[in-house]
């Protein structure tokens, strides 16, 4: 969580670290608190967890910063202005080397604060670190370890890197640190989170981030699902006590609570992953299922299934209607199943098929879940329209603000 940025996260990390006490979660579970290089979010952190009596030794500091020259000039620039003492007026004028030198200083300063109040563990890295420069990137993490932090993290934080970025990165990055353990933090904005996160751990990285049904911002992140299951079936690297024929389950779950369905052809957990349509696969599937499935449907509890429609093939028909379970019903109905009857429920399925894809059912069902996306969050319009409600009641005396619930800039003090 975030405690910093809403008092829901700090009530949230609250209860979490109180049902590991009462043995709900199990013991070496990490948890992870994200803070910005300032001491305010630092300061806030500790007393979440100093006000029910946790010891800050229980939960790892997540202190980032930016990175890349991108995000060091034009997204904290003026606040590393202000941290240095500068005027915001030279923000564009002066050099990229500048903002360098000064968000290391801002970072390690952050580090060492936290340390010095008791904090043991500190995971520590900049923002968009797969568009910064390589050099850069190692100058920060050694300043890091320097300062204090305990395991720094590499991100690919808008999802741009590519498996050869990867072969690139973080080799260096492994040589440099060895014996660490170190993180990588990848997002999928190009469907290559998953992918470039198990390339990473070919090259050494121990730590690798996921989310469940790869829940995250925009894209989202590295997919959990995605990652374990290829790491077991593509080499052969099976997770010590991981529960595989959990995932499903974890991907239900997650819809549930989220209000986010997963695609029925997402990877892995996705509810058409075993499902076949195309005649030519189950004639395949029929003869032997790996001809068609390289992932055992029972490695996740679930089974081979058949939908039937417009690319049904004969095979299939034929296989369901001669199942011992239905001839029985068929036989007592007086049918037959022969040539004959197979061709024609083929062609009432296709038709049938056709004609759901374009029934306004359909269409219903599609808008329904684009409308209920949009709502999970407050939209723009309604935002201007509770900033209209809430600046009238403030400026009548009838609604006064409290607590903190978003800051910005930073209060480190050169």
């Amino acid at each position: 969580g975030f405690p910093f940025a809403a008092l829901s996260d700090r009530r949230a990390l609250q209860l979490i670290v109180q049902g590991r006490r009462k043995g709900d979660i199990r013991e070496d579970v990490e948890f992870l608190v994200m803070c910005r290089s300032t001491q305010s979010d630092i300061d806030i952190t500790i007393k979440t967890l100093e006000d029910i009596g946790v010891s800050l030794s229980e939960v790892t500091f997540f202190i980032f910063t930016s990175g890349s020259d991108l995000h060091l000039k034009y997204k904290i620039g003026r606040a590393l202005l202000r941290y240095e003492g500068r005027d915001v007026s030279e923000w564009l004028d002066l050099p990229v080397e500048f903002y360098r030198e000064a968000n290391l200083r801002m970072m390690c300063e952050t580090i060492s604060y936290a340390r010095d109040k008791g904090v043991t563990a500190v995971e520590f890295g900049g923002e968009d670190g797969s568009r910064a420069d390589l050099d850069y990137t190692i100058k920060l993490a050694k300043a890091g370890y320097d300062a204090g932090g305990t395991r720094y993290s590499f991100p690919d934080t808008v999802g741009c890197f590519t498996p050869e970025g990867v072969d690139h990165y973080i080799p260096r990055i492994v040589k440099e640190f060895p014996g660490e353990d170190l993180v990588v933090h990848f997002h999928n904005d190009f469907g290559l989170a998953g992918a470039n996160t198990v390339r990473a751990m070919s090259h050494g990285i121990n730590i690798p981030t996921c989310t469940a049904n790869g829940l995250g911002e925009r894209a989202g992140n590295a997919p959990l699902h995605q990652v374990v299951m290829m790491l077991k079936m593509l080499y052969g690297v099976d997770i010590p006590g991981f529960k595989y024929d959990y995932l499903i389950r974890v991907r239900k779950m997650v819809e549930e609570y989220s209000g986010i369905p997963v695609g029925a052809h997402e990877p892995i957990i996705g509810e058409g992953v075993f499902t076949h349509e195309s005649g030519i696969h189950t004639a395949g599937l029929l003869i032997h299922p790996a001809i068609y499935q390289v992932i055992p449907p029972e490695l996740l509890n679930r089974k081979i299934q058949y939908v039937f429609g417009k690319h049904t093939g004969v095979a299939a028909v034929r296989d369901v209607l001669n199942r011992p379970e239905y001839v029985a019903g068929l036989e007592r109905d007086g049918v037959k199943v022969t040539k004959e009857l197979i061709d024609a429920v083929m062609l009432f399925v296709k038709d049938a098929r056709q004609k759901r894809t374009r029934s306004d059912s359909f269409s219903n069902v599609t808008e329904a879940y684009y409308r209920e996306y949009h709502r999970l969050g407050i939209t723009e319009l309604r935002l201007v329209e509770l900033a209209s409600t809430i600046g009238r009641l403030m400026r009548e005396g009838l609604f006064k603000p409290s607590g903190v619930e978003e800051g910005e800039g930073n209060t480190n003090k050169k």
